[in-house]
C-alpha cells in the first residue's frame, strides 16, 4: 500500500511506520487532497471511512531572555478504514503552530469534507479546540464552544480567562 503510494506520489510520503499498532504515513501537507481522492477511488485501497481527525500539539518553549517563545508544531491524524479491504491506516500531517511564523495566524490545510463527509464536524472540532483552519471547509465555525469564546483551549500555549461572561474560569 505504501509503495503504491511512493510511486503515485513521490514527493507526498515523507515518512511512514508500518510496524506501529496503527500503521501511518507522513503526508505534505500540499499534497493532502491528492493523496486522500487516490486513498478513497483506488480499487486496490479503498478507504471509504474516515473515523477521525485529531490535533496533537507539540509545544516547545525556548527561553530567549526574559521572554519565553512558543515554538513547535502540530500533526493532524487522519485515521482511515477501507471495509471492503479490512485495512487501515493513518495519515499525519506536520503543520507549523502558526501560518508563516506570525503569531495569532492560525495553520491553514485544504478540507477533506468534500471527500468524506465525516470530515465535516471532525474539521470543526479541530479547528474550534486546537485553532487549525482547514480551508474550503463549508462551514468552519465553532462546534463546542461558544461563538464569542476568546482563543482554542487544547492549544498548549493557550491561557483561560479569569471570567467568561460573569462566570470564575479559574
Amino acid at each position: 500500500m505504501v509503495s503504491q503510494l511512493r510511486e503515485r506520489f513521490p514527493e507526498a510520503i515523507l515518512t511512514e511506520n508500518l510496524e506501529a499498532l496503527d500503521p501511518w504515513v507522513q503526508v505534505a501537507p500540499a499534497w493532502l487532497r491528492q493523496v486522500c481522492f487516490y486513498l478513497r477511488d483506488d480499487p486496490q485501497l479503498r478507504f471509504q471511512m474516515l473515523h477521525l481527525i485529531t490535533a496533537v500539539d507539540y509545544l516547545e518553549k525556548a527561553s530567549s531572555g526574559p521572554e519565553t517563545v512558543s515554538e513547535g508544531h502540530f500533526e493532524l491524524l487522519y485515521h482511515l478504514s477501507s471495509l471492503e479491504h479490512r485495512h487501515r491506516l493513518v495519515l499525519k500531517l506536520r503543520l507549523p503552530r502558526w501560518k508563516e511564523d506570525r503569531i495569532g495566524q492560525l495553520p491553514e490545510v485544504p478540507t477533506v469534507s468534500d471527500i468524506w463527509p465525516a470530515a465535516n464536524w471532525h474539521e470543526r472540532e479541530v479547528y474550534d479546540l486546537s485553532g487549525v483552519r482547514f480551508v474550503g471547509h463549508p462551514d468552519l465555525r465553532r462546534i463546542l464552544c461558544p461563538e464569542d469564546w476568546q482563543g482554542h483551549p487544547l492549544r498548549k500555549d493557550y491561557s483561560m480567562s479569569h471570567q467568561y461572561q460573569g462566570i470564575p474560569g479559574r
